[in-house]
């Protein structure tokens, strides 16, 4: 692998004139903060234990802080953007400080949730600074479209991370807890300082490690399925799982049939549930639709 030049990455300097250039300002529709820092994108990279056979998705890349950095370390890099200007001149900004990786560079101009595949070889690695009001949709839908990532670090709100790393009982955990569950080992992986972004936001950042499970979780019931239990249990948290997924069994008793099946207390909530144990209703209420009255 060549190495890059000492200068390729992107300096506060670098990101502001780039920007100025571009005539681009970050936008708080698109959550858009650059990271102005090198070694934070650095620091991203090594934590994400990038090898140099990895190909690397990258979702959200601005302008290009972070890309430089996962050039350096990967074997390719496929970055998706939504904004056109963004997306037009992050090639070029490749080739100017990288050009004996920009080979090894590919662009998706693209909103990240509609994003179905990608060019050259399939995906081992999601490392990304995502943009904070669509960061959990877009984590989720690329485990779900892209299985050959095994191993995933992302930057999110600190609020998120710690959503997404709570454990079961914890008071934060929930949806985005229990579904990041299904796919991955989900941890905290550090705190990102807001000095380091360009506009600073004016919430903490936080670095989430995502694990791909070898398998999910055994179940006859499909994902589609369990993430439907899991979105009624939580849709009114407060209340026992009997009652919060009435609606979705059909009656409170159908759902306390499935729980009673499942071997998990009606009176539970579902802040206290596994992802195995919510699979467990789900494979029971296919077991109560069959024994409806009036069949054997």
């Amino acid at each position: 692998m060549t190495s890059p030049t000492p200068d390729a990455l992107l300096g506060p300097a670098d990101v502001r004139e780039l920007a100025a250039a571009l005539g681009v300002r970050p936008t708080k529709q698109r959550g858009q903060n650059f990271v102005i820092d090198a070694n934070t994108v650095r620091r991203i990279v090594r934590t994400a234990g990038v090898r140099p056979d990895d190909t690397v998705i990258e979702v959200g890349p601005g302008l290009g802080s972070l890309t430089l950095a996962l050039l350096e370390a990967a074997d390719r890099v496929t970055a998706v953007e939504i904004d056109d200007v963004l997306a037009a001149a992050l090639p070029a900004t490749v080739a100017a400080r990288m050009p004996a990786r920009a080979g090894r560079f590919a662009l998706v101009h693209s909103d990240a949730m509609h994003v179905t595949e990608l060019p050259g070889p399939a995906p081992t690695a999601l490392v990304a600074n995502l943009p904070y009001n669509v960061a959990v949709p877009v984590l989720l839908h690329m485990l779900e479209r892209f299985p050959s990532i095994e191993r995933t670090l992302v930057m999110v709100q600190s609020e998120v991370a710690d959503r997404l790393a709570a454990a079961p009982g914890s008071k934060v955990y929930g949806v985005p807890s229990v579904k990041a569950n299904w796919y991955a080992e989900v941890k905290r992986a550090g705190a990102i300082g807001r000095n380091v972004f360009w506009p600073a936001p004016n919430v903490d950042s936080g670095l989430v490690s995502l694990v791909r499970r070898a398998e999910p979780p055994k179940t006859t019931a499909s994902r589609r399925e369990v993430f439907a239990v899991v979105d009624a249990a939580f849709a009114q948290r407060r209340k026992t799982l009997r009652a919060a997924l009435a609606g979705w069994a059909g009656s409170a008793p159908a759902a306390e049939a499935a729980l009673v099946a499942a071997g998990v207390s009606p009176q539970a909530r579902g802040e206290s549930l596994t992802v195995e144990e919510f699979a467990r209703i789900a494979e029971n209420a296919q077991h109560t639709e069959k024994k409806e009255p009036g069949q054997q």
